[in-house]
């Protein structure tokens, strides 16, 4: 069975400044299951941070970003099954899980959270992960 890759990309092009070179995708449509890397608050044309120091900009930018590749997977918001949020200080859970639950009003995923030191960049401060799971046909 071959896999659905969406958006690849060389992660030595959308971290410059690392010394790296692994080929990634923003989404892998597998089995009728949708697996997203994690989203922040990054265009995902530009690769340019969005949001920087507001958590609940960057958390908005991670759900439409989530939102478009779920479009372009062939499903919708109301297909997620999981979510995993990253963030990196506890006071952000109250902003960013309104702003999330804007977006998730109806949907009831399974959801977890979890507070970490850092994020791939210093200045991303919240990182969303979703697992969806497209309508049978």
């Amino acid at each position: 069975m071959k896999h659905t890759r969406i958006r690849p990309f060389n992660s030595k092009d959308t971290y410059p400044e690392q010394n790296l070179d692994n080929d990634l995708c923003q989404a892998v449509v597998a089995g009728g299951v949708v697996y997203l890397r994690g989203q922040i608050g990054q265009d995902l044309e530009t690769c340019e941070s969005v949001g920087t120091g507001n958590v609940e900009a960057q958390a908005a930018k991670a759900m439409e970003n989530i939102k478009m590749l779920l479009q372009e997977a062939g499903g919708d918001l109301e297909c997620i099954v999981k979510v995993v949020v990253y963030l990196t200080d506890i006071r952000y859970r109250e902003p960013v899980y309104r702003v999330m639950g804007s977006y998730l009003k109806g949907v009831f995923p399974a959801s977890t959270g979890i507070v970490v030191d850092a994020l791939a960049r210093p200045e991303w401060l919240v990182e969303i992960d979703v697992t969806a799971v497209l309508a049978q046909s």
